[in-house]
């Protein structure tokens, strides 16, 4: 997992660039913990007090950046990836039959697409009305920074867990 190759947020980019490449190098730093291992080792529940794991980590994201930026954001019906809830937890989760491959390839669409999105608004002021509720661009990018961040520290964990590998 030495192998660092995120980009780094600029230190003095304008708000636009400092918010959208944030949320990438966070994108970035879930692949990165999840690089190198195999389907069953990322489908391994290593805490014993839970039942996360970096696939599942993986389809949630895929999941959250659908909900926000193409069914939030840009008004479009579509259906989440994995569906429904499993004992009261979210089906993407779930991951024993899961297929990695599939997952990654969902996230990574769905991150591509997210990207379009943003760029089709002019401004990180631009707003949608969701259930009743103004919600802005800007709030958008950062809630997702805000998401990939606690994941990526529940990521940390459990890649340590899985194989020993450790770093930011």
């Amino acid at each position: 997992m030495n192998n660092d190759e995120r980009v780094y947020p600029s230190k003095v980019a304008d708000d636009r660039a400092s918010l959208t490449s944030f949320l990438d190098y966070q994108r970035a730093t879930l692949a990165m913990k999840c690089a190198g291992l195999t389907g069953e080792q990322l489908k391994r529940k290593v805490i014993p007090t839970s039942g996360l794991t970096l696939l599942g980590l993986v389809r949630h994201m895929a999941s959250v950046e659908r909900s926000w930026f193409r069914w939030i954001m840009n008004a479009e019906d579509v259906k989440m990836p994995w569906p429904g809830k499993v004992d009261g937890t979210f089906a993407e989760f779930h991951v024993e039959d899961a297929d990695a491959g599939e997952a990654f390839e969902v996230w990574r669409e769905e991150c591509a697409r997210a990207r379009a999105v943003v760029s089709s608004f002019n401004s990180l002021d631009n707003t949608v009305l969701f259930r009743g509720e103004t919600v802005s661009l800007r709030y958008v990018l950062t809630h997702m920074i805000e998401e990939y961040a606690r994941h990526n520290g529940h990521a940390d964990l459990l890649r340590e867990a899985i194989d020993g590998a450790v770093g930011e």
